[in-house]
């Protein structure tokens, strides 16, 4: 099967991408970083240095992931989402620390959010496009804004749950008292 690269693409040597994985226009991916098994990564996306992405994501063109994101299987990360890693960014601060910011398989993460380094994202919890999040975000949320606050609970198909928390699309119910 083998990795796809496209010519234009800038993938470290000591960077890792797993097999079946494509690798579109202007791509960068840094040393370090480890790509999963069977991903897209759209044109100009930029993977960071030690970035780890899990097998079957989908990353959107122009979409930023910096150093200290660590991202699950099967997650979906929009256009032009950003990814920060620095609480207090200065040009040049000697007290520089790059912040973790995990985010747990089959998330999906909307067209131009900002994820505010720090938080934890869980499991099918999916992220409005535009959102700025600065908090965690609980499994199976549903977050918009700016500050992102929860304004429901989706389902694992990614549609949004009913007030006793069914699926009227695939017919699941989630037992949120149970996450």
């Amino acid at each position: 099967m083998g990795v796809d690269i496209h010519p234009s693409a800038h993938v470290s040597e000591e960077a890792e991408v797993g097999e079946g994985t494509k690798v579109w226009h202007e791509v960068q991916i840094r040393e370090g970083a480890k790509v999963g098994k069977n991903c897209t990564l759209g044109k100009s996306a930029y993977i960071g240095k030690n970035v780890i992405v899990g097998d079957d994501c989908k990353i959107q063109n122009r979409a930023s992931l910096y150093q200290g994101v660590k991202i699950g299987h099967d997650v979906f990360i929009g256009p032009h989402v950003i990814v920060t890693n620095d609480l207090y960014p200065r040009a040049d601060s000697p007290d520089w620390k790059v912040v973790e910011t995990v985010i747990e398989d089959w998330a999906s993460i909307g067209a131009n959010a900002t994820i505010i380094c720090g938080v934890k994202i869980c499991e099918h919890a999916m992220i409005g496009a535009g959102s700025v999040v600065t908090k965690d975000v609980g499994p199976h949320e549903l977050v918009m804004g700016n500050p992102a606050t929860r304004r429901g609970y989706v389902c694992s198909c990614g549609r949004v749950l009913d007030e006793n928390y069914h699926c009227s699309h695939c017919g699941k119910t989630i037992d949120i008292g149970a996450l």
